[in-house]
């Protein structure tokens, strides 16, 4: 890597921000000014001495990328699922970067119809995204969101899918998504707040008429609380959601015609979760009620919904998660997680029936996919492990039959799973819990302390990081690099408690697990710290700014990308987007008690004189969830305390947000960036 090229140095105007008599002193909050001169230029310093930090990696780069996207199959398409008589699907075409989302009427063998062509869409855009779509009942509208920025402010329109026609309405700064009501004519969204990005209103809408004429028919004011709309599979009814990070409130009504008239199914309890499922006459709720913390399912009479009414049917397990249901006219498919690994389980109605899916890996990745239809014996579920491609497979309920229908493709010539290994191992903690992890490498990798691994781990909101395949990978396992998922506390790889041990203040085990599982990956002689890497981002960007500053000596380099670093900052400010909403996943500072262990552990309070690892940092300058500034700000105090002699890099995209650049070839542009970083710090440059 170029030593010699002179970082940009960012100006000092401290501000003291003072809370519960204590102050901090931040030397770059002028940077939280978005948009102004002084900022955009830091910036665009920013990304020049990237540039400059990496030119010498541009071939190699461009390699790279050619070599990731020469094993995707380009022209290639979606397992088609059938909805309400037609046959819905997406592909690609070689060489383009956006989808055509496509449908075909009665049958595989009708003409094919495109719905929409996403790369036309795209066209004059330098960033492009489309939401989910959905399409009327009598299957002639369709109504989709777009982005063309970036912030997650999807604008939805309609199109007449007889006549091909864009509607003149447009419906701006909503989630994305529609939920149609049976009579054809009235669809139901979610709007944001303006300043925090909060969903915090739903809406109906009537096709004909003006967005400024659209009834509001809920508002959620409790700031914790975000709101959200769908059907039910059913189409019986229309359920209006409001979460928080651990209590849950839910409202439903007749989705016949486009009523305002919705009822509280449970009012919200604090600490009572639960999801509601609609079939027959009854409701089917996943729960934690009564002390269930890996959850269950509960049923109740369609009109007796309050929770005195709720009884058990699928009783709660210490041993076991229970992640999802899916209702089937006559199979219940339960989703579990035990012992880290995946179950899908299948049950009968009428008790005859009571199986599991077999998976017979050490460690891999199953779940239910697109299961739109209730009379069907098919479930429909995807595949895959760390050295195997994902498959679809629709698997027969009754006769126990599975038919792949589809095996993802690795073009090249030279694929074979069977050239890498995959493992599971178990490091242990400081408290004496037992970490999992989950390994793949190349066969011929020697295992003797001197190949380079890349660790990766998130540890928040209770999101699992599951084993799964990506042929983007092979390009650091072929060139001899090892890869390890951590799946630490904050995720609930090992069930609801996994999670809750790793939160609030309870947060350092997630770093503190980390960190174990690297010197545990050391002592095992699968690397060394000299060829040790960490990758984490957005919470998991934050675990990076954590880890480093706990155990920087363990580290060659890591890469934090848009990174959750000015924890106490954005925790404080409650103008931000998603910070009410997230106080009980971090604690709320406003609390003393909260701000002081914030404060212990935040990457930005905690970046003092020590001697860094190599570090690349990358952001979009629209991210909506992370702010462009924290990053920009923990970059630069970086490196004005860092003693060693390792680069600190930083890149803004300037048109990109918190997924970073759309398509997906614009997208393995920036995953070939990072890993010639990683690589060109081992000395691999081809």
């Amino acid at each position: 890597m170029i030593k010699n090229t002179i970082p940009p140095v960012a100006k000092k105007l401290p501000v003291q921000l003072e809370k519960h008599n204590d102050t901090r002193v931040d030397d770059y909050f002028w940077m939280n000014e978005r948009d102004s001169p002084e900022v955009l230029s830091h910036l665009k310093e920013e990304n020049r001495y990237y540039d400059e930090m990496t030119a010498h990696t541009k071939a190699f780069q461009a390699q790279l990328f050619k070599e990731m996207k020469g094993r995707i199959k380009e022209d290639d398409a979606s397992v088609p699922y059938k909805h309400n008589g037609y046959w819905y699907y997406r592909r690609f075409e070689t060489g383009k970067d956006y989808p055509l989302y496509c449908r075909k009427e009665g049958s595989l063998d009708a003409p094919e119809i495109i719905v929409f062509d996403n790369n036309e869409m795209a066209d004059g855009h330098s960033y492009f995204s489309q939401a989910s779509y959905s399409v009327s009942e009598d299957n002639t509208i369709a109504a989709y969101g777009i982005d063309t920025v970036s912030r997650r402010q999807y604008t939805i329109r309609f199109k007449n899918l007889v006549t091909e026609e864009i509607l003149n309405t447009e419906i701006k700064n909503t989630t994305g998504g529609a939920v149609w009501a049976n009579d054809n004519k009235t669809v139901y969204y979610s709007r944001k707040d303006e300043e925090t990005l909060r969903s915090n209103q739903i809406f109906k809408h009537t096709l004909g008429t003006d967005p400024s004429e659209d009834v509001l028919v809920y508002q959620e004011d409790d700031e914790t609380f975000y709101t959200y709309v769908f059907k039910s599979k059913s189409k019986k009814y229309i359920l209006i959601g409001s979460d928080s990070t651990m209590t849950s409130e839910f409202r439903f009504a007749s989705a016949a015609r486009g009523t305002t008239d919705f009822k509280v199914f449970q009012e919200r309890t604090r600490g009572l979760e639960y999801a509601v499922s609609h079939y027959d006459d009854a409701f089917y709720i996943q729960t934690n009620k009564d002390k269930a913390t890996n959850f269950k399912v509960m049923r109740t009479p369609e009109n007796q919904t309050a929770m005195q009414y709720w009884e058990d049917l699928i009783p709660h397990r210490e041993d076991t998660l229970l992640e999802d249901v899916e209702i089937f006219k006559k199979y219940l498919v339960i989703s579990e997680r035990s012992n880290g690994l995946n179950k899908i389980r299948i049950k009968s109605w009428d008790d005859r029936v009571d199986y599991y899916l077999p998976f017979d890996n050490e460690t891999y990745d199953a779940y239910p996919t697109t299961n739109i239809d209730f009379d069907t014996h098919i479930l429909r579920y995807a595949y895959n492990a760390l050295n195997t491609p994902a498959s679809v497979i629709d698997f027969n309920m009754e006769t126990q039959e599975k038919t792949i229908l589809k095996e993802q493709e690795i073009l090249g010539g030279n694929f074979s799973k069977d050239n890498y290994k995959m493992e599971r191992s178990w490091a242990p903690a400081q408290d004496g819990a037992k970490i999992p992890i989950s390994i793949v490498y190349h066969k011929d990798t020697v295992l003797d302390g001197n190949a380079p691994l890349l660790q990766y781990a998130y540890g928040s909101y209770g999101s699992t990081i599951d084993p799964s395949f990506s042929s983007i990978r092979l390009s650091l396992l072929d060139r001899g690099f090892i890869y390890a998922i951590a799946h630490i506390r904050g995720g609930e790889y090992l069930g609801r408690k996994w999670y809750e041990d790793g939160k609030l203040l309870k947060k350092k085990n997630t770093f503190t697990d980390f960190i174990d599982v690297s010197k545990f990956l050391i002592a095992q002689n699968y690397t060394s710290s000299k060829h040790l890497y960490a990758y984490g981002g957005s919470a998991g960007g934050l675990l990076i700014g954590a880890v480093i500053n706990m155990a920087p000596e363990l580290y060659n380099g890591v890469i934090a990308a848009v990174p959750f670093v000015d924890v106490v900052t954005t925790m404080l400010d409650d103008t931000i987007p998603l910070t009410t909403g997230e106080y009980d996943e971090w604690g709320n500072p406003n609390d003393k008690e909260y701000y002081d262990y914030m404060k212990s552990y935040s990457p930005y309070d905690n970046a003092f004189a020590k001697a860094y690892p190599n570090i690349l940092v990358t952001t979009g300058y629209h991210d909506s969830q992370v702010q462009y500034w924290e990053p920009a700000k923990w970059v630069a105090k970086l490196r004005k305390n860092n003693t060693s002699n390792n680069q600190i890099i930083f890149q803004c995209n300037m048109d990109a947000g918190h997924g970073g650049a759309s398509g997906r070839f614009e997208a393995l542009k920036e995953v070939a960036q990072d890993y010639a970083f990683l690589l060109d710090l081992e000395g691999i440059t081809k």
